[in-house]
């Protein structure tokens, strides 16, 4: 019994937790982690990046698309981390089309492709040293909401005495929170 539920538990957490197919690398080394994909770029070195964010602007152009990124910290499933702050932008270009309503600014995005230089770009009047990735795929990601509430009900909590209508009154203000995941 305890082989199964293993077995069970393993089977899960593997379904629940793996980075998706086109975001695999092909290489031994890939950088994951901003500031080492800022100072490769910045070096000129041709290195394989994986990294995700905030869509803050896309332009299709004539045979290619810019999405302008603001980065998270991403998880080691390509996820995201909604709950860090953002540590520096970056621009991915993509071969084609890309429709700018499904690829809409506030997305969550993850990439991978080769680092390819740094490309000066103004974010409002400010000039902006943008490093650049050119993809070879791409992964959309949606933040899903739900609530979590405080549901006890009293009629199954036994209580007795003078604070009995103390507990009561306590504990049937229902409190929730917005929980947020990406998923």
């Amino acid at each position: 019994m305890k082989q199964v539920i293993y077995f069970l538990s393993v089977l899960l957490l593997v379904g629940c937790s793996s980075l998706p197919q086109e975001l695999k690398s092909t290489q031994a080394t890939t950088l994951v982690e901003y500031n080492a994909f800022s100072d490769a770029a910045n070096a000129g070195e041709k290195a394989e990046v994986r990294l995700g964010g905030v869509i803050a602007r896309l332009d299709n152009l004539s045979d290619q698309t810019r999405i302008e990124i603001v980065n998270l910290p991403i998880s080691s499933v390509g996820k995201p981390d909604i709950s860090e702050e953002p540590n520096g932008r970056f621009v991915v270009y993509v071969n084609g089309f890309i429709d700018p309503v499904t690829y809409a600014k506030g997305r969550l995005i993850t990439v991978i492709g080769q680092a390819d230089g740094i490309e000066q770009a103004n974010v409002g009047e400010f000039v902006y040293p943008f490093p650049v990735i050119q993809a070879s795929a791409i992964h959309l990601w949606q933040i899903q909401e739900y609530v979590v509430t405080n549901d006890l009900d009293m009629d199954y909590i036994p209580c007795a005495g003078a604070r009995c209508f103390h507990q009561r009154s306590h504990l049937e203000t229902r409190r929730g929170k917005v929980v947020q995941e990406v998923k």
